[in-house]
């Protein structure tokens, strides 16, 4: 009530109250929750006056699921049903595609099972469309029990129906066959292939290392009328620098070029994965200042690709650069991508600049995720490693203790490596407390590193005799 009296005083209704009038004004509204308040203050203006339909209804709805607001998109819904308002499919499904943008397909699937209580009959459109939410879901047991139930339901197959169903068999190499055996027998239901089966058996042939056979298919789609797209010329393009055939991948990127087929950012980035691994990084490099010509901006994938190459070839300033490059564009390097910078750095013993690196990950509140986690372990170590190595001891401890603050395990090779290089400095204070954690942590010491401990304890007995002899000596030799 409060929210309904709020949007009155923002603005008057005029005396007739009309849906574009409701529409026009919740599409002006970029707060959702505004919005919403100006769909219910418009019934509630007149008690027996306006009344929502179909359209006010499904915009409003609309608005609500892009903002991932879900339950008060199906409270609309079965508001719809209480008022007696019609509902078409298409309502459903707009709340159906927002539960598969936001990976939750059994909503998906529980949403399209309502619409038989609203006495709306799913259509071949509904059916095709929950079926590919599930492909694309990787829910690929439940797609096909679906499928099935759709074929008993009496819907019968169409072009966009076995699309989704070749594209659910491309998702296994086991199953490529079943996928082509089924786009062989497509003209004889009545569905010719279009660009889109074309392009996902392509995509799925290459995704499996059958080079051959997707060249087979782009010859043949071309001898059926049917051009390829930016999408068939990129898989292909993919498969083919993944099997190191670059000089054919960029072959492909000049005929889509010639051809006025402008290529995307997935087909540079693909191009230069490939290069990279042939050990081309210059190519690379200026096929990325062609993509930035082009106003084609790089993503964190062309980035990263660049990165690593330039790392395995050791050009690590150039690294660098391409990683500055990166946040100037306002994209934020991960874990991941830290890690092959910093592994770089290790191999050519720049332990320093590694070491800085970490800081720089930590102060930009870069913290791995499940995935990276691994590297991020092994990184570290791998600099405390290198700094005790190279007698950075103060960087060395700095580090340690960061790694234990953040939760970060710790190898019984460093703990060993630590201990040692504080006993051979004869830090014994500091070598007290590594080998405490190292116990508290479960690890036991190795036999040369309880002999260095040993050594160091003695000797800086031995000192401390020696000086109270030559005290002593001293005080005899004053009186």
């Amino acid at each position: 009530m409060v929210n309904i009296m709020a949007t009155k005083a923002m603005f008057k209704w005029s005396k007739q109250i009309t849906p574009s009038q409701v529409v026009q004004l919740i599409r002006a509204e970029r707060n959702i929750d505004k919005a919403l308040s100006i769909f219910d203050s418009a019934t509630a203006e007149y008690a027996n006056g306006f009344r929502h339909d179909h359209n006010t209804f499904s915009f409003m709805i609309s608005r609500l699921v892009s903002a991932n607001k879900f339950k008060p998109a199906e409270d609309l819904l079965d508001r719809m049903k209480e008022e007696t308002c019609d509902i078409s499919e298409d309502i459903f499904l707009l709340i159906c595609r927002g539960y598969g943008r936001v990976h939750r397909p059994l909503e998906a699937i529980r949403v399209f099972d309502k619409m038989k209580e609203f006495h709306c009959k799913p259509t071949q459109k509904s059916y095709v469309t929950v079926f590919d939410i599930l492909v694309e879901e990787n829910q690929l047991n439940m797609a096909i029990r679906f499928y099935r139930c759709m074929r008993e339901t009496g819907i019968p197959a169409c072009v966009a129906s076995l699309n989704v169903l070749i594209k659910a068999l491309c998702k296994n190499n086991g199953t490529m066959d079943s996928a082509l055996h089924i786009f062989r027998e497509m003209p004889n239901r009545g569905c010719p292939p279009d660009l889109y089966t074309y392009g996902t058996l392509i995509s799925g042939l290459c995704k499996f290392g059958k080079i051959s056979e997707a060249k087979e298919l782009f010859k043949e789609m071309k001898t059926k009328d049917c051009l390829p797209s930016v999408f068939t010329y990129t898989s292909l393009i993919h498969g083919l620098c993944l099997s190191a055939s670059i000089d054919e991948a960029l072959g492909l990127l000049e005929e889509m070029k010639s051809k006025g087929i402008e290529p995307n950012v997935f087909t540079y980035s693909s191009l230069m994965n490939g290069l990279c691994k042939v050990g081309k990084t210059s190519a690379a490099m200026e096929l990325l200042e062609t993509m930035v010509s082009k106003g084609c901006s790089p993503n964190n994938i062309t980035y990263s690709t660049l990165i690593d190459g330039l790392c395995k070839e050791g050009k690590l300033q150039e690294a660098v650069e391409i990683l500055d490059r990166m946040k100037l564009q306002g994209l934020k390097p991960d874990a991941g991508l830290y890690g092959k910078i910093i592994t770089g750095f290790c191999h050519i013993k720049k332990f320093e600049e590694g070491a800085s690196f970490l800081d720089e990950m930590v102060l930009e509140g870069i913290s791995p995720n499940r995935l990276t986690w691994s590297i991020h372990v092994r990184i570290h170590n791998a600099v405390v490693q290198g700094l005790c190595t190279k007698g950075d001891l103060t960087r060395a401890f700095q580090l340690y203790l960061s790694m234990r603050t953040r939760g970060i395990s710790i190898t019984v090779e460093i703990f060993d490596s630590l201990v040692q290089s504080f006993c051979k400095k004869g830090d014994l204070l500091k070598v007290t407390q590594i080998v405490d954690d190292m116990v508290i942590d479960g690890y036991v010491p190795e036999k040369g590193t309880w002999i260095g401990l040993v050594t160091a304890f003695c000797h800086q007995r031995k000192v401390k005799k020696l000086a109270e002899s030559l005290l002593i000596e001293v005080i005899a030799e004053r009186t």
